[in-house]
Order: C-alpha cells, then sequence, then structure tokens
C-alpha cells in the first residue's frame, strides 16, 4: 500500500506527514511537494519525495502512479492560478493515474456554506465526485494558529479585539485536524464526510482562555464591523488583507463556524488538547 500527502512543506502536510511515519513504514509513504528540495530538506532524510505542483497535470499524474490512497490537502489561493483550477487538476492528475481514494481537506458544511472561503471547496468536492473517485471529506473548522496574530500581540498586554459578537468557531490544533485527516486516510471503513471541529467557543471565552494561559492582563474588545476595520488599517493592513480579514469575523459572526461534533475526537480516539493549553502551544 502506497499513501501519498500532498503540500508537505506547509505546516498542515508536515504534522501529516509525522503522524503517518508513527503508523506505516516509510517505504509505504510518499511526500508530494512543489519545491522537492525544499522537501528533502524539511522532512526526514530517505523518504520519497515527488514533484507535485498543483499546476502541472502531467507532473501530478507520474507522481501519482503507484499511490493508493492520497491526502490532498486543499491550497492556498494565487493570483497566478485560481484555486479551483489548481484543484481540478489534482482531481484529473488523481483519476488519471488510478488512485482508489482520496482524502479532501474541506470547509465545514461544504455542501451549504456559502462564503468567500467555502465555494471552491464545494466545487472541489463536486469535481471529486464528478470524477468517480472514492472519497472522503475532512471539513476542518479552524486551526487555533490562525488567531496568532490577536493571540501574541494579547499577551504582551495589547487589547484583544474582535468583531464577531459572540458568533462561535471550533478551534483546535492543526496538527489534531492533520492526525484526523491521517486516520481517515488509513481507515479501513472510512465515512465520506467528517465535521472536524473543537469544541465551541466564542472570542470571549478565546480571550479569558488566554488569560488563563499566560497569566497576562489585556483588554477585551468587541468592536463593530467599522471600528474594527479601521482598527485594522491604523495598524497598518493593507486593504486587500482589512477585507479579508473582516469577512471572516462577519461569517463568524453569522454561524457559519458554529457546530457541535465529536468527529475529530471519534477519529484521533483521544481528546483534543485544552483551549489554555493549546494557546500556550501558539503563543510560546
Amino acid at each position: 500500500m502506497k499513501y501519498a500527502i500532498s503540500a508537505v512543506t506547509g505546516n498542515f502536510g508536515k504534522e501529516a506527514i509525522k503522524i503517518l511515519m508513527k503508523n506505516v513504514h516509510r517505504d509505504e509513504i510518499v511526500a508530494l511537494a512543489r519545491n522537492v528540495e525544499k522537501a528533502e530538506k524539511q522532512l526526514p532524510a530517505g523518504l520519497d519525495v515527488r514533484p507535485f505542483d498543483y499546476g502541472n497535470v502531467e507532473q501530478m499524474t507520474e507522481s501519482l502512479q503507484d499511490v493508493d490512497k492520497l491526502l490532498f490537502v486543499s491550497s492556498q489561493p494565487s493570483m497566478e492560478l485560481p484555486r479551483m483550477t489548481q484543484h481540478q487538476n489534482v482531481v484529473d492528475a488523481s483519476r488519471a493515474a488510478g488512485v482508489e481514494f482520496v482524502v479532501y481537506t474541506s470547509f465545514p458544511h461544504a455542501e451549504t456554506a456559502d462564503n468567500f472561503l467555502s465555494h471552491d471547496h464545494t466545487k472541489t468536492e463536486a469535481a471529486i465526485k464528478e470524477a468517480g473517485l472514492n472519497h472522503a471529506f475532512v471539513r476542518n473548522n479552524w486551526y487555533l494558529e490562525n488567531e496568532a496574530t490577536v493571540l501574541a500581540p494579547a499577551a504582551q498586554g495589547n487589547p484583544f479585539v474582535y468583531a464577531a459578537e459572540d458568533g462561535h468557531v471550533g478551534w483546535a490544533l492543526e496538527a489534531e485536524y492533520a492526525e484526523g485527516a491521517v486516520r481517515v486516510l488509513l481507515s479501513k471503513q472510512p465515512k465520506e464526510v467528517y465535521e472536524f471541529a473543537g469544541p465551541r467557543h466564542t472570542y470571549a471565552e478565546l480571550a479569558e482562555a488566554l488569560k488563563e494561559a499566560t497569566g497576562a492582563d489585556f483588554p477585551v474588545i468587541s468592536a463593530n464591523m467599522a471600528d474594527y476595520a479601521n482598527g485594522l488599517k491604523e495598524a497598518g493592513l493593507d486593504d486587500a488583507t482589512i477585507e479579508i480579514v473582516s469577512s471572516i469575523q462577519q461569517l463568524i459572526k453569522e454561524g457559519q463556524l458554529d457546530e457541535e461534533t465529536n468527529d475529530l475526537t471519534a477519529v484521533i480516539s483521544h481528546p483534543l488538547t485544552p483551549l489554555a493549553d493549546a494557546i500556550k502551544k501558539v503563543v510560546k
């Protein structure tokens, strides 16, 4: 059996490789990377590292030739090549290479979600189905590491500012989401859809957990969206980044990351890191 993981130079891919190496022999592992030289420097020596540029269908098809199961890590949006084009290329290469099973990292409730983050994931899930690939969709809620730019300054006494009001988020560490994806990759009887998330929390609760984790004292400010955007501008962020960050706060405010699920803990078979302890890992 050959197991492949894509995007192995990213944080998620590197964590997934670590977990996979604890469960199967390294001869069964294929690490896929756009930059092979970079991957070989970052990953344990002796791994089979192959080129995997999401923009090159022919190259990806060749690299997937003897792969049975693929963990397809979604790409980052790009101005050079639309993310959906990249994802369709991976789907086409997987089908051409005869990959038996694909695990795709998707967005919460992708079949009904409607926001700027979900659209490509919804289309990718549909493309995987249309290609006739056996599959499982692991729909990751939100990595706690995504909040590092809020957590780290507040831990130093700066204001903790948010605009999502009482919207809930299922924060968990990226490594825990990666472990869940690998467990699905290894599963003999996987479900089609997994809604992965940590326990639901508000930003106010996140701030309290940060105080518990660090002992820091800082003001917690629930701002309206206009004041929040102005604060980002005063902090020196460009308009495009302000739009993205504000839109994420808006979709959380609307409840698009609010869910109660035990899929992640059921798959990894152990509790998630408590929020305060997880925060310590992020702000260390």
